[in-house]
């Protein structure tokens, strides 16, 4: 627990958070890769995401990479994150419920995207729910 008088800031607005993450997520695609028996594709995976770690890393005196990577972070900064993430959101739902249709139209059952679909519905429901109960 903090003290209330106590500035420091949790470990995912450090500047070691996202190149840490970007590493794990990186090993955990070679992981999966490599369980897959595509070794070659796990080590390009990872290539990637590492490079995308010394971009975060190396990149601190940008803004725009402080304020995705964590440690610029502020109101500011949370609004952007709040709004890019709705826009994200919409083409991800917009896609998902698109492919459905072109998978139905095709004669196909629709799978995996109903779930998708569910999965967005149900999620976005709570999400109301929960929201309106705390405000």
């Amino acid at each position: 627990m903090q003290a209330s008088g106590d500035t420091r800031r949790p470990f995912w607005r450090s500047r070691w958070w996202m190149p840490l993450f970007s590493l794990a997520l990186g090993a955990a695609m070679f992981t999966a890769f490599a369980i897959g028996d595509d070794v070659r594709q796990g080590v390009f995976s990872f290539g990637v995401m590492a490079a995308l770690a010394a971009l975060f890393f190396f990149g601190g005196r940008s803004e725009t990479l402080r304020g995705i990577g964590g440690p610029g972070r502020d109101e500011r900064w949370a609004s952007i994150d709040m709004r890019a993430s709705v826009f994200a959101g919409l083409v991800l739902i917009t896609a998902v419920i698109g492919a459905w249709l072109w998978e139905v139209a095709n004669g196909d059952g629709g799978e995996p995207y109903v779930q998708l679909g569910a999965l967005s519905g149900v999620a976005y429901i709570i999400a109301v729910g929960i929201l309106r109960w705390r405000s």
